[in-house]
């Protein structure tokens, strides 16, 4: 695995594995990394806990327990705010860079538009992450010390279990704020499944979750706000046995979400996210070869 100069500490991200045989389900975190270097720090106005909203807080520990039941586990090191993999590569906010973007980069979609992009200019409630404008190189330094290495490893590590089992799950695994739920409308939900409207995934799989995280008395909402980012998008191929769902934890389960730590009753959620976690790795030992699912 690569570095990005000298700003981080190896490894930039972990492929955790089990001892025995990998079940059909990987587990991926991409926004939990949690190494800020400290010239990135510097390079910002703002302080630490401001850095730290856009972090999926703790969720690689609330799956943390997915290893020891046969499942892979890709953890991002690298925060967030510093570079964003479930984006396009080159999805880059001109106003962040200081010189020219190359020609194949995407300036227009919605999340460069919100300062949300690749590399992203802002976090939290539109609070701007850098004092001054970046070189283009060092952005560009990024994606290929830590984008595409992340992604390479997610690629092969997916494709590695749908080439043994037949077929293959990616949960991808995030947290959302209560006050954007909220926002939209949505307060009451306690997890948001995303699978681009029916498109990422057999239904039997979203279901499967939605069933099992409502019968343990939790709200489930599919796709709204949040229908999946770039890594549901992509690797969530149902007609090769590739399947992909995004799941969104309301962090206020979980997470005094102004202080930044855990609630006492982290140790349940942990607990309930290894329940669902153990059902779909099972669903999926039993399902794999059946062409139903692979090619629904």
């Amino acid at each position: 695995m690569t570095n990005a100069g000298a700003d981080f500490f190896e490894p930039s991200f972990e492929l955790l594995t089990p001892a025995g045989e990998w079940g059909p389900v990987l587990f991926s975190s991409p926004h939990s990394g949690r190494d800020y270097p400290e010239s990135f720090v510097e390079q910002s106005p703002l302080d630490a806990m401001a850095l730290r909203r856009s972090e999926d807080m703790f969720v690689d520990e609330l799956y943390g327990d997915v290893v020891g039941l046969g499942a892979p586990l890709l953890l991002a090191r690298f925060p967030r705010a510093y570079l964003d993999v479930n984006r396009e590569p080159y999805e880059l906010d001109p106003r962040l860079f200081d010189g020219r973007l190359p020609p194949f980069a995407n300036t227009r979609s919605l999340r460069v538009a919100a300062g949300l992009g690749t590399i992203p200019r802002l976090v939290g409630d539109a609070l701007e992450i850098y004092r001054r404008a970046l070189p283009v190189e060092d952005g560009m330094e990024r994606i290929e010390a830590l984008y595409k290495p992340f992604h390479q490893t997610l690629r092969r590590t997916l494709e590695k279990i749908r080439r043994h089992h037949g077929s293959a799950l990616l949960i991808d695994c995030h947290s959302m704020p209560s006050a954007a739920l909220e926002r939209n409308g949505s307060a009451r939900a306690d997890f948001v499944l995303g699978d681009r409207f029916g498109t990422s995934a057999a239904s039997a799989l979203t279901d499967l979750i939605e069933d099992h995280l409502s019968g343990r008395g939790f709200r489930v909402v599919r796709n709204r706000p949040y229908a999946g980012g770039f890594i549901t998008e992509h690797y969530g191929t149902p007609e090769t046995g590739c399947h992909a769902i995004q799941i969104e934890i309301n962090r206020g389960l979980y997470l005094d979400e102004r202080r930044l730590e855990k609630l006492d009753h982290f140790s349940v959620v942990q607990a309930e996210i290894t329940l669902l976690s153990e059902s779909l790795i099972g669903f999926m030992r039993a399902a794999t070869g059946n062409f139903s699912l692979a090619a629904e």
